[in-house]
């Protein structure tokens, strides 16, 4: 059989070898990667295949199809699964999601945030939280979780480099939760990480969460899913929010056209809620 390059905008790699990595993202993950983002492939499995000894992405594939290493198709969905994220990503959506958890009726009001990444989203979160609570804001309970386990122990671990902190980190912050190891690593302070319950969590292949949540975030996750995948998630994500708890998602992303079980909130404007 015939296999014809597919360039990754490093070597090239044969359009069955692309076809299976692919297909084993969506069935682990759920995430569509289209042709046109295969630059990622090479990019992002480099270290692995140099790690193996190996030359090329073809030959990674040919260890992945043998099935003597168990552990090889994590390693390479977890090298492969977007994780673009960065701290206080789009500011006024925290600023909202304080107003959302001050009106909570219960004491403890609980949040999710799903498809964290390596954990700025919901690090950001328990800072602006920290900082509001001296006005009034309650403690709140915080989840957060990605399908990544990689990440998870990631985010669990605060650690971050230069570039990262320096990606929407307020200095003010950055000096009261943070300690610098050296000139290109940071360290959340202790405190500060566990404020957070960090979980791997798969939302395509596992149920939602449960316990109702006044607050979910899963903010530029259902970009990479196909339409049938989101309407199961979005499905998930509506049962797993409390009467009056909203959904929060990412600037491009919607509900409208995709989901019978979610509605554009009442009040307030862009999140989401579930149809009553």
């Amino acid at each position: 059989m015939k296999m014809e390059p597919i360039s990754t905008g490093g070597a090239a790699v044969s359009s069955i070898a692309f076809s299976v990595l692919t297909a084993l993202l969506e069935a682990r993950t759920g995430q569509q990667l289209a042709s046109y983002r295969s630059w990622r492939v090479d990019t992002a499995l480099k270290p692995l295949i140099r790690e193996r000894g190996l030359d090329t992405l073809d030959q990674l594939v040919a260890q992945l199809l043998d099935g003597n290493d168990a552990a090889i198709g994590d390693r390479i969905v977890d090298a492969l699964v977007n994780q673009e994220t960065s701290f206080f990503r789009d500011g006024p959506i925290f600023d909202q999601a304080l107003e959302v958890l001050a009106a909570c009726e219960r004491r403890r009001p609980r949040v999710w945030s799903a498809g964290c990444s390596t954990g700025q989203e919901p690090l950001s979160l328990a800072m602006a939280i920290a900082d509001r609570s001296a006005g009034g804001l309650p403690p709140v309970d915080i989840i957060a979780t990605d399908v990544s386990d990689a990440a998870i122990q990631r985010a669990k671990s605060g650690k971050f480099t230069q570039f990262e902190v320096q990606r929407g980190l307020p200095i003010r912050q950055l000096m009261k939760w943070f300690d610098g190891g050296d000139a290109s690593e940071w360290f959340a302070k202790p405190e500060l990480v566990r404020m957070i319950q960090w979980r791997r969590h798969n939302l395509v292949a596992e149920a939602a969460l449960s316990g109702g949540f006044d607050l979910i975030l899963c903010r530029n996750v259902m970009l990479y899913l196909s339409p049938a995948t989101r309407v199961a998630v979005y499905a998930g994500l509506a049962k797993a929010l409390k009467p009056g708890g909203v959904l929060v998602l990412g600037a491009g992303e919607t509900v409208i056209g995709q989901s019978d079980a979610l509605e554009p909130s009442r009040r307030w404007r862009g999140f989401y809620e579930r149809v009553a």
